[in-house]
């Protein structure tokens, strides 16, 4: 076929897309034919597949997602080299892990769980949108479990993410008549990078051997209950892309669709139950009960 008359290569763009999800959504989407713009603070780990794809498939973009003048600086960038100033896939993924108890949790520590997975991922659609709506494209979040079930030590991570799933099914609403397409993915168990290695702070009410030992098991959460791989998460998120149904929230991930169910129709105070038992909290309850009567 002549290259000239052949329809113009799809474009896609991908934060986060160092590690995990986002690497292998990029690699998945370059596979189907897209171009794809891989975004990330580092971009050195996707230089595998820029080899194996070549350049003009898969453009390594150092982007940092909270910087509102990086994102206006690669907005003018789009501006200039997107074909029909279109883009057809707007991938929201980069995310922030945020796992300590609620009360330990500094102030600094908030709002860089909140730059990173709500605020720069709004900031991106709103500076962004004109070319999603151009093609006619979609418009896709990483959500969690977090945000629709409880886990211990995951108050803020779980936050943020309510708040993206609530600020993308509102944006599926204002974008219908525009033809564009909003994906809130509800997020199981992936095997990543992304779980938070840090240790309880000293002042924490927490801070005795078994609330340790609870936190990093609850760190370990994924990893210990045998994840699906990135790779088959990819394909069945792309699969998600190129289909022609219109959900707002689709459920991908170990367990995910599973929570969901649970968490409409099991009664709370018995989901907190499950969830003491899950994370073995009735001996650091215990303890953390018997230090307050010491004070």
């Amino acid at each position: 076929m002549d290259s000239s008359t052949s329809a113009p290569r799809k474009v896609a763009l991908v934060t986060g897309a160092s590690s995990g999800i986002g690497f292998a959504v990029t690699k998945e989407l370059a596979l189907k034919g897209y171009k794809v713009y891989a975004c990330a603070r580092r971009t050195e780990p996707m230089i595998p597949l820029e080899k194996e794809f070549g350049h003009d498939i898969v453009v390594r973009v150092n982007l940092d997602i909270t910087n509102i003048k990086e994102v206006m600086k690669f907005k003018e960038r789009l501006n200039d080299e997107l074909v029909d100033k279109k883009l057809d896939v707007l991938y929201n993924n980069a995310g922030q892990s945020c796992t300590l108890p609620a009360l330990d949790v500094t102030m600094e520590q908030v709002e860089q769980c909140f730059r990173v997975n709500f605020f720069g991922h709004v900031n991106l659609c709103r500076e962004l949108s004109e070319f999603v709506i151009n093609a006619k494209g979609t418009i896709l979040f990483t959500g969690s479990v977090s945000g629709i079930f409880i886990f211990p030590f995951g108050s803020i991570y779980a936050a943020s993410k309510a708040a993206i799933h609530q600020y993308a099914r509102v944006l599926h609403l204002e974008l219908k008549p525009f033809g564009v397409r909003v994906i809130n993915v509800v997020t199981g168990g992936v095997d990543t990078n992304i779980a938070d290695t840090r240790q309880l702070p000293a002042d924490s009410i927490y801070n005795f051997p078994e609330g340790q030992a609870a936190l990093e098991n609850r760190q370990l959460m994924a990893k210990n209950n045998r994840p699906m791989s990135a790779e088959e998460y990819a394909r069945q998120v792309v699969q998600d892309i190129a289909s022609a149904k219109d959900p707002v929230d689709v459920y991908r991930g170990k367990m995910a669709t599973v929570l969901y169910f649970v968490s409409v129709l099991v009664p709370y105070w018995l989901i907190e139950m499950f969830v003491v038992h899950k994370f073995k909290l009735g001996a650091v309850f215990a303890r953390a009960a018997d230090a307050k009567k010491t004070l």
